[in-house]
């Protein structure tokens, strides 16, 4: 059984002190792909750390998050250009427009967005979504950037059955991480409508663990919990659900 994280932060500084077993933990319980996510400049060293010494398991984004879109953004977007010609990546991510924590950026945050899926165009790769209080904004933008030459992940959905269709409608995947497993995640409600060639599976690492380990450091071998929840959603086996998302998380990124 082959299972894909699509979306995990393993270079982040939460695992500096046993990033080797918690990689090896994951792997030793079916985790064989590991899709690895940008957030600015500042991390593309210990990024490509990562893939050195984990050959064959990591998969690397670039981009700029939503969050970290400053007044400097612009040299941002140049770095993520600058490493497309260096380096071999699998997507642009993780992108889009975050509204949570202040909305002073909006207007970068759309110019970026908009920017990264024109790059991502260029290159003929995928793009992966974050979008937090966002969704008005996120479609305004996917609705003008529509197409054959679009696709992608809406990381970490947490919307409403209406917006994943219209996620869906856009060429995106709907990324399925720890939320699932919430009590008051509410997108277990409607995921069995939601045909499982949408779906890849996910965790975001260090960040929403799923339960039981909620509040806890997330890790990409508490992806077994999502799995096993969808599989419950679903009616299906282990199995099946490893097999079909990680079909779909190839379809994506090409690999």
């Amino acid at each position: 059984m082959i299972i894909t994280d699509t979306h995990t932060h393993l270079y982040s500084e939460a695992f500096d002190d046993d990033r080797g077993e918690a990689v090896q933990k994951a792997i030793d319980l079916g985790v064989k792909r590991f899709f690895i996510p940008a957030i600015d400049s500042t991390y593309t060293e210990s990024m490509l750390a990562l893939e050195k010494d984990f050959p064959g398991y990591m998969f690397l984004m670039t981009g700029l998050h939503p969050t970290h879109v400053k007044d400097n953004f612009e040299e941002e977007l140049a770095h993520v250009e600058e490493m497309l010609n260096k380096h071999t990546y699998y997507a642009i991510g993780e992108i889009g427009i975050d509204l949570y924590w202040e909305k002073k950026y909006l207007k970068e945050q759309q110019i970026a967005f908009r920017k990264q899926i024109q790059i991502a165009k260029k290159h003929k790769l995928p793009i992966v979504i974050h979008c937090r209080e966002a969704f008005d904004e996120v479609f305004e933008i996917l609705e003008e950037e529509k197409g054959d030459n679009l696709r992608g992940i809406f990381h970490c959905f947490t919307g409403t059955f209406e917006q994943a269709e219209k996620a869906i409608s856009y060429n995106m995947k709907l990324g399925i991480g720890g939320v699932v497993t919430f009590k008051n995640g509410k997108i277990d409600t409607f995921l069995k409508h939601i045909d499982l060639k949408h779906i890849v599976l996910e965790t975001d690492a260090p960040y929403l663990a799923p339960t039981p380990y909620r509040g806890k450091r997330n890790e990409s071998a508490y992806i077994v919990n999502v799995l096993e929840k969808l599989a419950d959603i679903h009616s299906v086996s282990n199995e099946e659900i490893a097999l079909l998302t990680t079909e779909n998380s190839k379809e994506v990124f090409g690999i």
